[in-house]
């Protein structure tokens, strides 16, 4: 695998804004499936946490998998390849394993715990990285390339060639 070549760490809001384009995307296609299974009443509020098994697939499994999976082949999510953000090893430059990417996204749960302060912590981070990025030794990055999200698991970038990982001197 090759390294990516970026322009330094994303900070907060552009990783929220990110995270927003997710969301949307992400509610945009699990929602009519559910509106499909469930009906006009969903979701109920008055309803235990899930209404049922495959609320509980479409709303929690569903989207793991799809994160995961942008993770591990295109280093990063739609919202994040939109704003040409990058999720890299912060040892080696390199795209995420399996391993890292199913580590960040539980990660995720215990940085919103408590109030969210693991999440928060990327605004005042010297590598911008929250709970979930230290877990799984990653940072995100502002891609240098011109490829509008256009990578791969297997060339992420042609550059670092002298074995930076920062490439621009840092």
């Amino acid at each position: 695998m090759e390294r990516v070549d970026h322009q330094g760490y994303a900070g907060f809001w552009i990783r929220v804004f990110a995270s927003i384009i997710d969301t949307v995307l992400i509610l945009l296609l699990i929602v009519p499936i559910l509106f499909t299974i469930y009906g006009d009443g969903y979701p109920d509020t008055e309803q235990s946490l899930f209404l049922g098994f495959w609320d509980f697939i479409f709303s929690h499994i569903v989207p793991a998998v799809i994160i995961v999976l942008f993770w591990v082949y295109k280093s990063a999510t739609p919202g994040k390849l939109w704003l040409k953000l990058r999720i890299i090893d912060r040892n080696s430059g390199e795209a995420l394993t399996v391993r890292q990417s199913i580590i960040r996204y539980l990660g995720y749960y215990l940085a919103s715990l408590p109030l969210l302060l693991g999440i928060i912590w990327v605004a005042f981070d010297k590598k911008k990285q929250g709970l979930h990025d230290k877990l799984a030794g990653t940072v995100v990055v502002i891609s240098s390339g011109d490829d509008f999200g256009v990578t791969t698991r297997r060339g992420i970038a042609r550059s670092h060639q002298n074995g930076s990982l920062f490439g621009r001197g840092g």
